[in-house]
């Protein structure tokens, strides 16, 4: 159940946001083999006024891609793979053939399972009761 959260400058048209939100939740399928179906993606998008980098306001486009995933169900190499597709893709659909910004990033942050909600129930508490049902339907 991961969520996404990008904050981008300066804004992007809805048509670009679009292609961000099935490219950004493919990887995460893909790379991180989480369930598109349950994965969120939320944008903000903040005008350059607003964004700094050294101090000074950002001159080019921007990114800022954090997704939160469960302590301990990706490898490193999979974060690692993860970020490089994510930036290329960041890359590609706001750079407008210009780098981004060297300060734009992509964080993959893990939240451990007692801390993680989906649905009203912890992952820790989703995980327990497949664990008691995983016997049950053994016998």
């Amino acid at each position: 159940m991961p969520t996404l959260q990008l904050k981008l400058s300066p804004p992007a048209a809805p048509p670009v946001q679009d292609v961000l939100a099935r490219e950004l939740t493919g990887l995460t399928a893909s790379i991180l083999g989480k369930r598109a179906e349950v994965t969120a993606l939320m944008i903000q998008e903040l005008p350059a006024t607003r964004w700094y980098i050294g101090a000074a306001p950002v001159q080019r486009a921007t990114a800022w891609l954090e997704v939160s995933v469960t302590t301990g169900t990706n490898t490193a190499p999979q974060k690692a793979a993860f970020i490089d597709a994510a930036f290329a893709a960041l890359q590609l659909h706001l750079g407008a053939g210009q780098p981004l910004a060297p300060a734009s990033y992509v964080i993959v942050r893990e939240v451990p399972a007692s801390d993680w909600g989906y649905a009203g129930q912890t992952q820790w508490a989703r995980q327990q009761a497949r664990e008691r049902q995983e016997p049950a339907q053994a016998k």
